[in-house]
């Protein structure tokens, strides 16, 4: 059979896999096919079935009635006949997938549910999903067992993740109940057109009210656990962070954060470059006092700010993006967490003195 030929591939097809931003590295695959001028004309859901051979009718259908499907730049149906020398471009998502997922009963805020999606303001500490070192416990865990409670069942053989959040990074995150709504949202944060603010605590007394922060983000040479910016762009992917102070107290900023691109740990390694490392984040040496500052009895009142702030100062603040089914733009604040805003209640008393 035509797909059981190994070089068909090759003959037929000019395939390339874009690599995407590293925040979401492993949920989605952007393909860019270029048909060869000898394949006969067909329907393009077969058309990709036989490349994807992994996917499913039904995904590769709702992936279409997403908009996730593109010929010559148009947004194709699943119908759309393939001919010789289009251009297909295709985001498809890859959620990261357990053997097992297992329910737990683990307490979470949710603050909006409906058929298509939730929307839950993670605590910090809560790891997003199943890993190495962290195979249960995690969001996932939770919402599944949620789903198992409320006994619905949906089209995903997975909780449907459509961006992520660090372990120790509090605030929004949207979930996806069915495939059409996940490939429906995984455009809109592939494309960066969801509102997403970030707000983040910073060691030192930053210069300008606004500004950007711009370098490539790759691994570090020596330490693999972070990344390092790269100004000369010889390494790594182009990121682009734009900032706003909130507030300054003296030795540390409040700024609000707005991310161009979407890199591994973006917003920890620029203000690290710039000299402004986030509080207390102990990969990135956050954990140490700031030298230089003369306040009173001011270590040993840093040392208690730890313990208020136990985790880097970072929350995500908002998030907005349009409805699947609806179509209406939705747009969801997160407060400031408990820890954070004790953190703030402090350095203001402690700036009094």
């Amino acid at each position: 059979m035509l797909e059981d030929n190994e070089d068909f591939l090759e003959e037929n097809f000019s395939i390339e896999n874009v690599s995407l931003d590293d925040e979401n590295s492993g949920l989605y695959e952007h393909l860019k096919i270029t048909v060869d001028k000898k394949t006969e004309p067909q329907r393009i859901d077969k058309f990709l079935l036989i490349y994807r051979q992994n996917s499913s009718r039904n995904k590769i259908s709702q992936t279409c009635r997403a908009g996730n499907v593109m010929v010559n730049g148009v947004a194709v149906k699943q119908n759309y006949r393939v001919k010789p020398g289009d251009e297909i471009s295709v985001l498809l998502t890859h959620p990261p997938r357990e053997n097992v997922i297992i329910p737990q009963d683990i307490p979470m805020h949710i603050v909006y549910e409906d058929d298509d999606l939730v929307v839950v303001d993670k605590e910090p500490g809560m790891v997003v999903h199943p890993g190495f070192g962290n195979w249960d416990g995690t969001l996932v865990n939770a919402l599944a067992f949620h789903f198992e409670k409320n006994g619905e069942k949906s089209d995903l053989d997975r909780v449907g993740l459509v961006h992520r959040i660090d372990k120790d990074t509090s605030g929004l995150l949207v979930i996806a109940k069915n495939e059409y709504a996940l490939s429906f949202l995984a455009k809109q944060f592939f494309e960066r057109t969801t509102k997403r603010l970030y707000w983040a605590f910073v060691w030192g007394n930053m210069k300008e009210d606004e500004g950007t922060i711009q370098g490539h983000i790759g691994r570090h040479p020596k330490n693999r656990m972070q990344m390092s910016v790269y100004e000369d762009g010889s390494q790594g992917k182009h990121a682009i962070t734009h900032y706003k102070v909130l507030e300054r107290f003296r030795y540390m900023t409040w700024v609000e954060c707005k991310l161009e691109t979407g890199r591994t740990h973006q917003i920890r390694a620029h203000f690290k470059h710039i000299g402004h490392t986030l509080f207390n984040d102990e990969r990135y040496e956050g954990h140490v006092p700031l030298r230089g500052v003369n306040l009173p009895k001011y270590k040993q009142f840093i040392q208690n700010m730890f313990g208020t702030l136990p985790r880097h100062g970072l929350h995500a603040h908002t998030l907005g993006f349009v409805h699947p089914t609806t179509k209406k733009e939705m747009y969801f604040e997160s407060p400031m967490p408990e820890d954070m805003e004790n953190a703030v209640k402090k350095w203001r008393k402690y700036l009094e003195n």
